[in-house]
């Protein structure tokens, strides 16, 4: 299983970081949000930053006309996912709206795609409404400011052992220190009286 192309899902501060690293790491890269002015000020802030990173020469030689060609903006969900290696959601700490999202993963991206979570809350309970719950992980970014930068990988007890080493080379690329955990049952309360409003409306 090979990645090439990264969608992230929300274009907060969690989101931007995330498709910023994408792009460094020289993966095509299509960051999501329903808000235009979000977006607008996302793809400013990224752009800023490849730009600094060049001024200041850290980039690599010849990255920085690539860089910017390598991002890419969309507004629905549907459209951004339909060529996704892989998918982050990077959304509001809102387990339905999660659970919401992984249920649209699970319809519209392509076969084999990996299903992430950038989110503290369990990925096990988020993949209940995916077909291939093998293809679930989360991956917990740590922020810029933090060093060494690393890359929590978050097994569920059905992630297969392809996922985790397709996002090993990813956090490889992306010069992340990888810390691979078990994923832990949270807020379970919560959780099933989400995905049972889902339910109720999906009915």
């Amino acid at each position: 299983m090979e990645v090439k192309t990264i969608v992230v899902i929300g274009a907060g501060p969690t989101g931007c970081d995330i498709a910023y690293a994408a792009v460094l790491g020289g993966y095509v890269t299509v960051l999501e949000d329903l808000c235009p002015e979000a977006l607008e000020k996302a793809v400013a802030y990224i752009r800023q930053l490849l730009d600094r990173r060049f001024m200041l020469g850290e980039a690599e030689s010849g990255i920085r006309g690539p860089d910017r060609a390598l991002l890419s903006t969309a507004s629905k969900v549907q459209e951004a996912i339909r060529d996704a290696d892989l998918i982050i959601e990077a959304v509001a700490e809102e387990m339905e709206m999660k659970l919401e999202l992984f249920t649209i993963f699970d319809k519209f991206a392509k076969p084999g795609a990996i299903f992430a979570s950038a989110s503290s809350l369990s990925v096990t309970e988020m993949s209940d409404l995916v077909v291939h719950r093998e293809r679930c992980i989360g991956l917990r970014f740590s922020t810029p400011a933090l060093r060494p930068l690393r890359l929590e990988l978050v097994r569920t007890p059905f992630t297969s052992e392809e996922t985790v080493a397709a996002c090993r080379e990813v956090a490889r690329r992306l010069g992340r220190e990888v810390v691979a955990i078990k994923g832990q049952q949270q807020l379970k309360e919560v959780t099933n009286d989400a995905r049972d409003s889902l339910q109720t409306k999906a009915g």
